[in-house]
């Protein structure tokens, strides 16, 4: 893989966890392919089934969605594999520390979860985009924390 496709997608790796962490829907849509599929496991979505939402302005709203009511959010990218499958497409696997604080009694609580995301890329115009993102749980705590800097 070319050092400036693997620059590229580290990249949209990291400007998906801030448009999540800023809630910025717009700019998570324009990460995706007009028919990305999205995949959250039961862990989740609440169901015994993983569930699959398409489309870029779909997902992105969705996703946005679903962190809104917290207080805040820090997804930290971690390590990455990735593949070039060809010239326009590649495949990878990326770690994050989803860090999603919200208020309990009188203070709040940070439930972290540690996710794999399994990726799959799009060379679109010559920019890389997200064409598949499916996360992985492999494990959470929920633990208390202390708001600094408000």
């Amino acid at each position: 893989m070319d050092s400036s496709d693997r620059v590229a997608l580290t990249d949209l790796a990291a400007r998906y966890a801030q448009a999540v962490d800023r809630r910025n829907t717009t700019a998570l849509a324009a990460l995706f392919t007009d028919d990305v599929a999205f995949v959250l496991p039961p862990a989740l979505n609440g169901t015994d089934a993983p569930t699959e939402i398409r489309g870029n302005s779909v997902v992105s709203s969705s996703v946005v969605d679903a962190v809104s009511h917290l207080h805040s959010t820090r997804h930290i990218v971690e390590q990455q594999i990735l593949d070039l499958d060809s010239p326009t497409t590649a495949h990878g696997e990326t770690y994050c520390s989803a860090h999603h604080i919200y208020p309990r009694g009188e203070g709040h609580r940070d439930n972290r979860i540690e996710i794999r995301y399994q990726d799959s890329f799009e060379k679109v115009d010559g920019t890389w985009l997200f064409s598949r993102r499916e996360l992985v749980v492999d494990f959470a705590e929920d633990v208390p924390v202390i708001l600094l800097g408000q």
